[in-house]
């Protein structure tokens, strides 16, 4: 995009990597609705593109109740083969079963989802000088995993733990001459 701001090298090469990068990415998110659908999103993605999940995000959402955990929580075959049959979505069985897990073990935490995520915000954090800079996995990503595989959660290694916590702001990862590392 020439809109004379200086973004992240991921973030050029789409209409919809723009706005994810411009709006969402690395912002703080709240909220166990939001933070579940985010958690959700990130296991799709595992082995995929980001765009792609960014381009089927729609149709996720409708297929997934809005992400809603009580909703997902109470999908039963009938909905799997729905969900499985959705060209809308990526059709990953196992995928799609972590999802109605995870919405179980949503239900079943002591404290909000989000609240246990941000309890895995790292003290301190260095803004990446460059893409290659960023890490794939931290101590907290890793950690966070362990604790939430502990929880009952399931497609929740380090790696997309640590996407999560870049996607919700829990470590803003905006390289430093980004236009959003200034803001």
């Amino acid at each position: 995009m020439d809109d004379g701001r200086t973004r992240c090298g991921w973030a050029g090469s789409a209409p919809e990597y723009v706005a994810y990068h411009d709006d969402e990415w690395g912002r703080p998110l709240r909220g166990v609705t939001a933070m579940f659908e985010r958690l959700c999103l990130e296991g799709f993605q595992s082995g995929l593109s980001w765009i792609t999940i960014l381009r089927k995000r729609p149709a996720f959402r409708a297929a997934f109740a809005g992400f809603e955990p009580a909703a997902v929580a109470g999908f039963g075959d009938a909905d799997v083969q729905r969900l499985m049959a959705d060209a809308g979505i990526v059709r990953n069985r196992a995928k799609v079963d972590a999802s109605i897990n995870n919405a179980r073990a949503v239900l079943e935490l002591d404290v909000p989802l989000d609240e246990l995520l941000w309890s895995f915000v790292p003290e301190r954090h260095v803004r990446p000088a460059t893409l290659a800079d960023v890490p794939a996995i931290t101590p907290e990503s890793k950690a966070m995993a362990k604790e939430l595989k502990r929880r009952g959660f399931k497609f929740v290694g380090p790696t997309t733990c640590y996407a999560l916590m870049q996607a919700t702001g829990l470590v803003d990862d905006h390289i430093e001459n980004c236009w959003r590392a200034a803001t």
